[in-house]
């Protein structure tokens, strides 16, 4: 039994960190605040984990894991009903570990870990989402048009990524509070999905999507 209490020391540490991460800003948190909010010793804490970078690359690469997987669901959506849902779930992860969203360019510039693989998620998501057009194409949802998808899924991949600090210029003191994830994910979402509109084959299904996605227009509010 005592040989597991490393690590569960370890999972203690990355989870208080990444609430204090996602609700102050990870440059605003440092290694004391984790270590008094978790009552050890900074040393302890310095055992896990020598430096903050290395907690931050932690959480970094269990968000990597996780996105990784679920955009290898992107090929999966047969509807619209089906993008909503992929969208939502994306931006629920993101959301999940928005420090990394909220102070992306300063993290990038410092940490090199991040610098190299936050690329490949931002390569790997824009690609997902073009798959994402290319399955929606195959059922005949949208217009086929590949040259076209390539621009309009990094125009998606933009938004999903900078959404975030969207919200929170539009409202600093509040937008990344727990209360305001519900308004924020339906907003980033039904931005991306309609997107799609003008790309809709018949006006019945653009009708389907301005309904799905008026019911989360959180901005009538």
């Amino acid at each position: 039994m005592a040989k597991k209490a490393p690590r569960r020391t370890a999972e203690r540490i990355a989870t208080v960190s990444l609430d204090l991460f996602n609700r102050y800003g990870e440059p605003n948190v440092s290694t004391t605040l984790i270590s008094s909010e978790l009552n050890i010793s900074p040393g302890n804490l310095y055992y896990h984990f020598p430096a903050k970078d290395q907690l931050v690359s932690h959480l970094f690469d269990n968000y990597k894991d996780a996105i990784l997987k679920l955009l290898d669901a992107s090929e999966d959506v047969k509807d619209v009903e089906d993008a909503w849902f992929f969208l939502h779930s994306l931006f629920e992860l993101i959301w999940d570990h928005r420090f990394l969203y909220r102070d992306l360019n300063d993290l990038l510039s410092k940490n090199r870990h991040l610098e190299t693989n936050f690329k490949h998620i931002l390569e790997v998501k824009t690609a997902s989402l073009n798959h994402l057009l290319q399955a929606l194409a195959r059922q005949g949802h949208i217009r086929n048009e590949p040259d076209t998808f390539r621009t309009l899924s990094a125009s998606m991949s933009v938004v999903v990524t900078y959404w975030l600090s969207y919200e929170y210029v539009r409202n600093p003191r509040h937008a990344m509070e727990p209360e305001s994830a519900g308004d924020a994910l339906a907003r980033g979402a039904r931005h991306v999905l309609l997107l799609l509109a003008p790309y809709l084959e018949n006006a019945s299904e653009r009708a389907h999507l301005m309904q799905l996605t008026q019911a989360y227009d959180t901005d009538k509010a």
